[in-house]
C-alpha cells in the first residue's frame, strides 16, 4: 500500500535561489495566490509586484496562496522600469517569459553561471508591457500545441520557475 504523506514527512531540502520575480501590472487574486505559493515551492528570494498592489486581505488571494503571501517576502513599487533599471545596476540578469520575436522555447533555459537572476511576467491579458520587454536581456516562452497561443500567467511563471530552478540545480552540480 502506498501512503500519501503529510507536509512534515516530506523530506524535501529547503533551498533559496537567487531569484527575483518581477510582475508588471499582474491583477488577478488567483493569479496573485497562485504566485505566492509557487514562490515559496521554488525557494526564490522575493516578487517584486509593480503598477499593481495585491490586495492581501482577498480572500480569493488568502486561499489560493494558503499561508505563503505570510512568508515569502514582496514589495511594491508603482514604476517597474525603475525596479528593473537598479536591479540591472545591481548585478541581475533579466528573462522575460512572454512570447516574442525572438523568444525561445522555456526548455531551451541555461544558465552561463551563477547569476542573480530576474523573471519578468506580465498582465493577464496585455503581457509584458513594451517599456519593461524592451530592458529584459532574455525572453523565452512556453511551447504551445493547441490552438491558443498563451497560458495564464500564473501557470507559465510555474513552468518557467520550475526550469530556472532546474537549470541553477544543474550549475550547482558541475
Amino acid at each position: 500500500m502506498i501512503d500519501q504523506l503529510t507536509h512534515k514527512e516530506t523530506t524535501f531540502q529547503k533551498k533559496k535561489f537567487p531569484i527575483i520575480l518581477l510582475l508588471d501590472n499582474v491583477m488577478g487574486e488567483a493569479n496573485l495566490g497562485s504566485v505566492f505559493r509557487l514562490a515559496d515551492a521554488f525557494g526564490i528570494n522575493k516578487i517584486i509586484f509593480c503598477r499593481t498592489a495585491p490586495n492581501l486581505k482577498s480572500n480569493r488571494l488568502r486561499r489560493t496562496a494558503r499561508n505563503t503571501y505570510n512568508t515569502v517576502k514582496h514589495e511594491f513599487h508603482e514604476d517597474p522600469v525603475e525596479v528593473l533599471e537598479d536591479l540591472h545596476t545591481n548585478g541581475y540578469t533579466s528573462t522575460a517569459i512572454e512570447i516574442t520575436s525572438s523568444s525561445k522555447p522555456m526548455q531551451m533555459f541555461e544558465l552561463q553561471n551563477q547569476e542573480n537572476f530576474v523573471l519578468v511576467a506580465g498582465n493577464e491579458r496585455h503581457g509584458i508591457s513594451s517599456e519593461v520587454l524592451s530592458l529584459c536581456k532574455h525572453f523565452y516562452h512556453i511551447e504551445m500545441f493547441g490552438e491558443n497561443s498563451s497560458m495564464n500567467v500564473a501557470q507559465s511563471v510555474g513552468i518557467a520557475l520550475y526550469e530556472i530552478t532546474k537549470a541553477f540545480n544543474k550549475f550547482d552540480k558541475k
